[in-house]
């Protein structure tokens, strides 16, 4: 085994395979850029070292700086992790030149399997089923897109070297090819550094089922069975699970086959997952192999009881796999959720910001158990543009899928997050959704069930209403509504319990929510305090305890009504997370928000992220229609298209291709 291992990579991963590395005694060395300089990856190594600017392309796309960083530490090997250089051949070469082990597979199976185009041509020689499309070389936007027209629409491009749900674009009719194409290329050019595409049909509520592959030097290859990851958003994997419901033993054997007969074609070492596509009738066809450890690996370590990454460091060592096909089993059932920096009810629009707050329920990290938590971010660190804003995993499992959702249910529930958007509702809306329960599953899942999983927001009950007002009491200094029975000499003056000289206390807050605001009125008269709001009045008893700043537990009574929750607040805004959700409230200051109206510049667009702005498509004077596209930003490797509000005419536009602009920045003006 190697003494030292450098980690080439940040954030969950860098932290799960340090865990790995750890308790098989082996020193770790971490890599970092200028934002990650404080981040979790970092503290979690036992050595640190920094290659350069923010920019991936700057510091974790660097494979010179990661080699001189291997070499300075004495590193034996590099874990490449997921994403960045994880799939490059370029970097394992360079790697096999320095003399140092890369954590992955051999050179050859990473070319072989790296262009989705050249392993669709390989597998379809070695009989495995193949989604009909065209995987050519011809790139040319005629050709391809006759190619389309020949196939019947929709279809899907996707970005031959891609990954990750990116560069990839369902075309639902000819005339909307030549955008999405034009799209398609850049945004793999960005993410890749190379434009090639492929074009395929697209199926009709498929399912997305991976197998998880693992072959040593010694000829040895098995499957750890299979991941259903069907529910995406954007071609993103939000929920997977294991094992996939529905599936029989047979077509289990038939898919691990496939799967392992395709890592055999190409020589494979180490870990791999072959991905299929699989229509409602049982036919799976080959989508692509990854050559790298999978984001959803804990899922498959959950019901196996196996370490993969301790896996693929001993197999990187020479070693042999520890046990063979016919000694493996499925034990349980286990579910993993991607925990975004992201609004939901923005079309998934990554959210920054400093995570103020971050509280998980009890669990084990990085290592299996009922709940598992592998994360990359902590209380305090800064969600950036320049990374994908996942913060962390969460994972659990059961006896079986109900119980393994049940505890996602409540896992989800407890988590308290404050100071970015985040999709915790969503998921927990997510799983107790008919259709997910039922195990209706298939990549289109969200689009199917948007009524219910992005229902109008209700309007906060008093109950929520009196948690938030008992919090910002507790902030004032009043701890609780029941005067103090005290058995020894305390000044009546230092008492926290709304005491007053003349025995009465009035306040009222005013709080908005959405757009709506409500005042409450709270008073008290001797002994006792009424909550009043809409004319409505009723006793109010509360009493908070205070774990941490700014952080409050709070329990109520109104009238004869009793309810608890954990209120956070922050600033103006009290987040209140009560039963299973969160409901987040404002404190109104009509003085200093008098102004806002009149100083919103009106037909203005702002950014809404930091982002580089990588094309345009309208000028000054130029007449627009609402919905039409104005200009395309890249933030968080990701492309997002800025529309038209309504029909007008481009007055100004603020800045040019390749410009990167702030957070809030006016992006175009337009006189209706």
């Amino acid at each position: 085994m190697f003494t030292t291992l450098l980690i080439a990579n940040r954030g969950e991963i860098a932290c799960r395979v340090a865990a790995s590395a750890h308790r098989l005694g082996v020193r770790t060395v971490a890599v970092y850029s200028d934002a990650d300089a404080s981040a979790r990856h970092v503290a979690a190594c036992d050595a640190a070292v920094h290659i350069g600017g923010s920019e991936p392309r700057a510091s974790y796309l660097r494979a010179d700086a990661i080699l001189d960083a291997a070499r300075r530490t004495g590193a034996q090997a590099i874990h490449p992790g997921y994403g960045f250089l994880s799939e490059n051949e370029g970097f394992a070469q360079a790697c096999a030149d320095a003399g140092i082990v890369f954590v992955g597979p051999p050179i050859s199976a990473i070319a072989a399997m790296g262009s989705k185009s050249a392993a669709k041509t390989l597998m379809e020689k070695a009989g495995v089923p193949l989604v009909p499309g065209y995987h050519g070389d011809n790139q040319e936007p005629g050709f391809l897109q006759s190619q389309a027209d020949a196939m019947g629409y929709p279809v899907l491009i996707k970005a031959s070297a891609g990954g990750g749900g990116k560069g990839m674009r369902i075309v639902e009719s000819s005339a909307a090819f030549g955008e999405a194409l034009a799209s398609c290329k850049r945004e793999a050019a960005s993410s890749f550094g190379d434009d090639k595409v492929l074009i395929e049909r697209y199926l009709q509520k498929p399912r997305h089922i991976e197998i998880q592959v693992f072959a040593d030097t010694h000829g040895n290859c098995l499957y750890l069975f299979e991941r259903d990851c069907s529910v995406q958003r954007r071609h993103q994997k939000v929920i997977e699970e294991a094992p996939a419901p529905g599936m029989t033993d047979e077509r289990r054997r038939a898919m691990g086959e496939a799967a392992v007969a395709a890592a055999r074609a190409v020589s494979y070492v180490g870990a791999g997952t072959v991905e299929f596509i699989v229509e409602p009738d049982g036919r799976f066809y080959f989508m692509e192999m990854n050559t790298r450890l999978q984001v959803e690996h804990p899922v498959t370590e959950m019901i196996t009881g196996h370490d993969l990454v301790e896996w693929q460091l001993r197999v990187a060592a020479g070693e042999a796999l520890p046990v063979t096909q016919e000694e493996l089993s499925i034990t349980g059932h286990a579910i993993e959720a991607r925990i975004y920096a992201e609004n939901p009810d923005k079309g998934f629009l990554p959210s920054i910001g400093t995570l103020t707050t971050l509280n998980f329920p009890a669990h084990s990290a990085f290592q299996n158990g009922d709940i598992r938590v592998d994360g990359g971010v902590r209380a305090g660190d800064t969600i950036t543009p320049f990374y994908d804003p996942m913060i962390a995993k969460l994972i659990v499992r059961g006896a079986d899928r109900d119980q393994a959702r049940a505890r996602m249910v409540q896992a989800l529930g407890e988590i308290r997050s404050v100071g970015v958007q985040t999709n915790i509702a969503f998921l927990r809306r997510l799983m107790l959704d008919e259709a997910f329960a039922g195990a209706d599953l298939d990549t289109g899942l969200i689009d199917r069930q948007h009524d219910s999983l992005f229902p109008p927001a209700a309007p906060a009950p008093d109950s929520t209403l009196a948690l938030a007002v008992a919090a910002l009491l507790a902030r004032q200094g009043l701890a609780q509504s029941a005067v103090r029975q005290n058995t020894v000499h305390v000044d009546p003056w230092a008492q926290a319990d709304g005491w007053r000289i003349n025995g009465s206390y009035r306040q009222v807050f005013s709080l908005l929510e959405q757009e709506a605001l409500r005042d409450v009125h709270i008073t008290r008269s001797g002994q006792a305090w009424t909550y009043t709001h809409d004319g409505r009045s009723q006793s109010f008893e509360w009493h908070t305890e205070a774990p941490a700043p700014r952080q409050y537990q709070v329990r109520v009574r109104l009238g004869t009504s009793d309810a608890s929750a954990s209120v956070v607040i922050e600033g103006e805004n009290v987040h209140v997370f009560a039963n299973g959700a969160v409901q987040v409230l404002q404190v109104h200051d009509a003085v200093a928000h008098a102004q806002e109206d009149s100083n919103e510049h009106e037909g203005g667009l702002t950014a809404p992220m930091p982002g580089k702005i990588i094309s345009i498509s309208v000028r000054a004077g130029d007449k627009v229609k609402s919905g039409d596209a104005l200009l395309v930003m890249e933030a968080m490797k990701m492309e997002h298209t800025i529309h038209a509000p309504s029909d007008g005419t481009v007055e100004e536009l603020f800045f040019d291709v390749g410009d990167q602009v702030s957070d809030g920045a006016e992006l175009i003006a337009i006189t209706v």
